[in-house]
């Protein structure tokens, strides 16, 4: 429930946002007299934002022409637009907004992190929070029909805890490797359709099948039990924030790696790394379902999406 409050909130902000920069082009074109003093240069800025607005306004009324059978489609990377993405223009809104926080907000304080912090401790601290996810995980297998790989979960959980609180990752060397799940991965396992993809504000790429993920998570959460009071829930908070922190610094050395339409590129990763979590857990032939090795999602390295957990 707070993840939905959050997620509200950043609903709000970007209506505030919207709103306000709107009530800001009709005082201008209210103010002749410092239009004209504007230069030339100004001139053009705004005309271009103007377009640009207007553009974006355009594309928006576009989504009255979404029908129910969009929403029914299972969406991957080699689709088209129109079927895998069909509320683009929202969603780069959103996009929009969320890059605006991040190089604003989160990427600076990211950077501090990553520059202050002891490479051990960050590794530490990832290995924590992907051991405290251990139980939500072979929750899921259960779900799946795999109780064997739950087992395997569950070992693997109580070997990291028993020996280093999950702080380390013994469980691995014993041939325990991690295999991340969610509520969205196993309605997918059982054939159930992705709809389209979605741009959340602050928790950021999903599809409609997904977007509960974050809200399931945080109950599932075992420290969510644990803490009742003010100060207990101040800790919580500030593990989740941290989380955040976390994932965004590891994803430094790779961002530059998007070239051109970061939105897409963003979206079609996602979505391809989707279906081959889900072909992968069904045994089919995963590697023709993404370029990503499977043993990337064992290395603690590796980006996560857990900033909402």
């Amino acid at each position: 429930m707070r993840q939905l409050h959050i997620l509200c909130a950043s609903l709000l902000a970007v209506s505030i946002n919207s709103t306000a920069f709107a009530q800001d082009d009709s005082d201008v074109s209210d103010q002749p007299d410092v239009a004209s003093a504007s230069t030339a240069e100004d001139a053009d800025v705004d005309a271009q934002a103007t377009s640009t607005s207007y553009h974006s306004f355009k594309d928006l009324k576009e989504l009255r022409n979404i029908r129910a059978k969009d929403f029914k489609v299972d969406a991957n990377a080699a689709q088209s637009d129109d079927q895998k993405d069909p509320l683009q223009p929202l969603n780069r809104e959103i996009y929009a907004f969320n890059d605006m926080m991040d190089r604003n907000f989160v990427r600076p304080i990211a950077v501090e992190y990553k520059a202050k912090v002891p490479d051990d401790i960050r590794s530490s601290y990832t290995l924590f929070r992907k051991n405290l996810s251990e139980p939500w995980n072979a929750v899921n297998q259960l779900a799946q029909g795999r109780p064997l790989r739950a087992l395997k979960t569950l070992g693997r959980f109580t070997v990291n805890t028993v020996t280093s609180l999950g702080l380390a990752d013994p469980a691995r060397r014993l041939g325990m490797p991690t295999e991340e799940e969610s509520l969205g991965t196993t309605l997918g396992y059982w054939g159930v359709p992705s709809g389209p993809y979605l741009m959340l504000p602050i928790l950021g790429p999903s599809t409609l099948r997904n977007s509960l993920d974050s809200v399931a998570e945080g109950y599932a959460n075992p420290l969510n039990y644990k803490m009742d009071d003010n100060n207990q829930q101040g800790l919580l908070w500030g593990n989740t924030v941290l989380g955040g922190i976390n994932a965004r610094s590891r994803l430094l050395d790779v961002e530059d790696v998007l070239q051109g339409d970061r939105y897409a590129a963003i979206r079609d990763i996602y979505l391809q790394r989707l279906n081959y979590n889900i072909a992968q857990k069904k045994g089919l032939d995963a590697a023709s379902n993404s370029f990503i090795d499977d043993d990337e999602t064992d290395d603690p390295a590796d980006a996560e999406q857990d900033s909402s957990k």
